[in-house]
């Protein structure tokens, strides 16, 4: 079953929640159904559409986090292409590669991984990306916020979404 996105008061995305979930707040009198799949949910006594986007009828103040460190919000980061030769990878191709090694001092921080095909993570080795003449196609940095939501549903992305979504 599909997965339900849930709006802000202010239409803005906030995450992706169950169909369960989404359902939950709706008969609790705190969402309103926006968007609809054409799949039936049926109880005993109630036949409806299957919530596909909700919107949170009072608004709620979000805190301004920094995404944390993992190789799904490094590859979001990097546009899930080899910040090395610019192939662009999948989840099962890519790999995270420490720009000053972890061997010769390298911390696992936003600034010191990036995104990498095993070519160039192979080619590249213990050595600094001037020593491997292999140069970084963009400075890694660490990001104030990333489009998560993609990597929960594996980039696949239901049509009702797209009207919510900040997507290219």
């Amino acid at each position: 079953m599909r997965s339900a996105l849930l709006l802000n008061a202010s239409y803005e995305p906030l995450r992706v929640i169950s169909w369960q979930r989404a359902i939950t707040l709706f008969f609790m009198g705190k969402v309103e159904v926006v968007e609809e799949y054409d799949h039936d949910i049926r109880s005993v006594s109630l036949v409806i559409k299957a919530p596909a986007v909700v919107r949170l009828l009072s608004y709620v103040q979000r805190h301004k986090q920094k995404p944390s460190l993992s190789r799904a919000n490094i590859f979001a980061r990097d546009n899930f292409e080899c910040q090395y030769c610019g192939d662009t990878l999948n989840a099962a191709s890519a790999t995270v590669d420490h720009v000053l090694p972890r061997s010769r001092g390298g911390q696992t921080t936003w600034e010191n991984i990036v995104t990498c095909c095993s070519a160039c993570n192979r080619d590249k080795g213990q050595k600094t990306p001037k020593e491997a003449k292999m140069p970084l196609r963009k400075v890694p940095i660490q990001p104030d916020w990333l489009p998560v939501l993609q990597f929960k549903l594996n980039g696949q992305i239901p049509n009702s979404w797209h009207t919510f979504l900040f997507t290219e």
